[in-house]
């Protein structure tokens, strides 16, 4: 049976993945009597005299809300909420497993950008958090923005659990190879999501100095060649980054701005990759190629061509950089913390505890996905951060 079979099969017995479990028994008139009526109503007017009890009264302070409207899935591009509905479950299993987070999938009938924000802040009563997921770009950015003072965090995991993991990645990769971040020139394939929420925390974009170090460089390419100060761009967000990055407005494709590159890191499309791009790197390169699921260039290809590390998002390849070693442990210590948004500093924070998981070496630069310890020292520190900010409930 093929995986494709084995999927399908699995996912049909299954009827998905998620059901809901109660955390009390209703076996006898007493049971019903506490935790639906009449008792329920003297819990409902507690609340109703301070909001702010909901937290201790309901599920809200452990629960999230996965919020998408399927219009970038994995992938596969715009494909619809009801075929990102078996996405989310899968995420939501990942939140309970990894972190004990009760996480609910949210598949919205819009594209609508204003729509997106209102049912959200509509539905915020109800959660702790929310994870905004697989939204294209540039609608992704404008979602989130306009949900930072909704009371609870709002995080879109595929700009920033990718940027928290690559972050890892790269700073155990640069030890391996016996460089430092400071010297590195980086070039980002992809100019999406994922690639400009890369950008940012590499180059430590609106970040304190004190808990940040930049790379040299970073070179971010879109479908047209190297962003630069000038170029003539097709979206505010693109502008926002040529500021900070491309300091000696390189110009050209990819193939040119990537020679004596130290890192190159692929968020785009299979195969754009070639091995003599990876030779006119600079000596031991690391190369991270994230597409999912034909990588930017195979990673024995770029091995043969000299990589010194190559990661994928692949779990059958070593060096998976995959989120899900992210954003589990990142809401754990959110709600922990009762934050009410998340901070670039607590995403730094994040990316150095999961960094600090594994002693690397060039096979096993990061942890394992299923390594439930690591969901539990990153929320230690993203907690941690959040309280240091006061970024809290009162």
């Amino acid at each position: 049976m093929t995986l494709k079979e084995e999927a399908l099969e699995f996912h049909r017995k299954k009827k998905g993945k998620l059901a809901i479990k109660s955390k009390v028994p209703i076996k006898t008139l007493a049971d019903l009597a506490l935790a639906y009526t009449p008792g329920v109503a003297e819990v409902s007017l507690a609340i109703a005299e301070d909001k702010k009890r909901v937290y201790d009264y309901t599920m809200k302070r452990n629960s999230v809300a996965i919020v998408t409207d399927g219009s970038a899935v994995l992938g596969l591009g715009n494909i619809g909420p009801e075929a990102a509905l078996p996405v989310m479950e899968g995420k939501a299993i990942l939140f309970k497993e990894l972190a004990r987070i009760d996480a609910f999938p949210i598949c919205l009938a819009t594209q609508d950008t204003q729509e997106i924000i209102d049912t959200v802040k509509r539905i915020a009563p109800g959660f702790g958090g929310v994870n905004l997921e697989d939204i294209a770009a540039p609608r992704c950015f404008e979602v989130e923005a306009a949900l930072q003072d909704i009371g609870i965090p709002v995080f879109h995991d595929d700009q920033h659990g990718t940027a928290i993991v690559m972050h890892a990645a790269l700073t155990n990769a640069a030890k391996v190879v016996g460089k430092k971040i400071e010297e590195l020139r980086v070039v980002v394939n992809g100019a999406g999501a994922a690639g400009l929420s890369i950008a940012k925390l590499l180059t430590c974009f609106e970040i304190a100095d004190h808990v940040c170090t930049s790379v040299k460089d970073v070179i971010l390419c879109d479908t047209k060649g190297a962003i630069y100060e000038g170029r003539e761009l097709d979206n505010s967000y693109k502008e926002e980054i040529s500021k900070v990055t491309n300091k000696k407005k390189v110009q050209g494709l990819l193939e040119e701005v990537i020679k004596g590159a130290d890192v190159f890191i692929g968020v785009s499309k299979g195969n754009v990759l070639t091995k003599d791009m990876v030779r006119s790197m600079s000596p031991n390169p690391i190369v991270f190629a994230m597409a999912n699921p034909t990588p930017e260039i195979a990673p024995q290809d770029a091995k043969d061509a000299g990589a010194a590390i190559v990661g994928t998002g692949r779990s059958d390849f070593p060096n998976q950089i995959n989120n899900a070693l992210a954003f589990p442990g990142v809401f754990r210590g959110a709600l922990d913390a009762k934050a009410v948004r998340f901070t670039n500093e607590m995403k730094i924070a994040a990316a150095r505890a999961l960094a600090a998981c594994v002693e690397p070496t060039a096979e096993r630069i990061l942890p394992g996905v299923l390594d439930k310890s690591v969901a539990k020292k990153i929320a230690e520190a993203v907690k941690k951060q959040a309280r240091a900010e006061k970024v809290v409930r009162k």
